[in-house]
């Protein structure tokens, strides 16, 4: 399983049949694509209408750091009322499987007060749905964990930590709050995300590849067939087969979805 791509990027959208084959060749049984606003959440929708085995997550990307993908040119970034987006994704609750990606950003956004309140937000209506939130965290990963602890009720079994990059001592507090970790494709040259992996209990690990980025082969576009190398890295480090690796982590999937 993949559960976070971004099938809707500008650098996937045009192969988008021949990207979700290779998935099927490759044996992926379900992909998450993420929005960021207001225009990627709609073009997600869609996309889950088409193919069976895309699945939908909405999601307000930290708000101050959206100008920044814009940026890069893979998304098209229009300015959206972040309440409207709130009340359409409460609407729109029966066609999507989680919330994301969300979250927080010190590395391209700067109003960190801004960003709490639109998760905060979201965070209350992923509690009132049942759903699970997959987080952002980059450079504020102490403040995100600080932050959810706010929220009494929510779920821990319902929070995943995309591309988590904290420190060791951030890791075990998420770990024994109970918190998963997604684990990109560029485990296979990231010691960081090979060293989260051995400290991680298997029944608290996914797979992801964030799609087009972190591809496992060097100037390759990414895509959610290549989850297979992240699966073989993990087998590797827990001294499993892929087989037992990609059963627990499809397990995982499904409590959580």
């Amino acid at each position: 399983v993949d559960v976070h791509a971004h099938l809707d990027h500008s650098w996937m959208i045009d192969d988008l049949d021949e990207i979700i084959e290779n998935a099927r060749k490759a044996g992926v049984k379900a992909i998450v694509t993420n929005g960021i606003n207001k225009d990627t959440n709609r073009l997600t929708l869609e996309l889950a209408d088409k193919y069976d085995i895309v699945k939908a997550s909405l999601g307000i990307y930290p708000p101050d750091a959206l100008d920044r993908e814009s940026d890069d040119g893979g998304f098209k970034i229009e300015p959206f009322d972040f309440d409207e987006e709130i009340k359409f994704m409460e609407e729109n609750a029966d066609k999507f499987i989680s919330f994301g990606e969300v979250g927080l950003d010190l590395y391209n956004g700067k109003n960190i007060e801004l960003q709490k309140e639109v998760l905060g937000k979201i965070i209350r209506l992923a509690i009132k749905l049942d759903k699970p939130i997959i987080f952002h965290s980059r450079k504020a990963e102490l403040i995100l964990l600080d932050f959810l602890e706010e929220f009494e009720d929510l779920n821990p079994k319902k929070v995943i930590l995309h591309c988590f990059s904290g420190r060791k001592h951030l890791i075990k507090r998420a770990i024994d709050k109970g918190y998963y970790f997604s684990i990109p494709t560029n485990i296979v040259k990231s010691d960081h995300f090979q060293r989260l992996v051995e400290w991680t209990p298997l029944k608290q690990l996914l797979t992801e590849t964030d799609a087009p980025y972190l591809s496992p082969y060097p100037g390759e576009r990414n895509e959610p067939a290549y989850i297979a190398e992240t699966i073989k890295k993990i087998a590797e480090i827990k001294k499993m087969t892929p087989e037992e690796v990609e059963g627990n982590i499809f397990m995982n999937y499904q409590k959580i979805f």
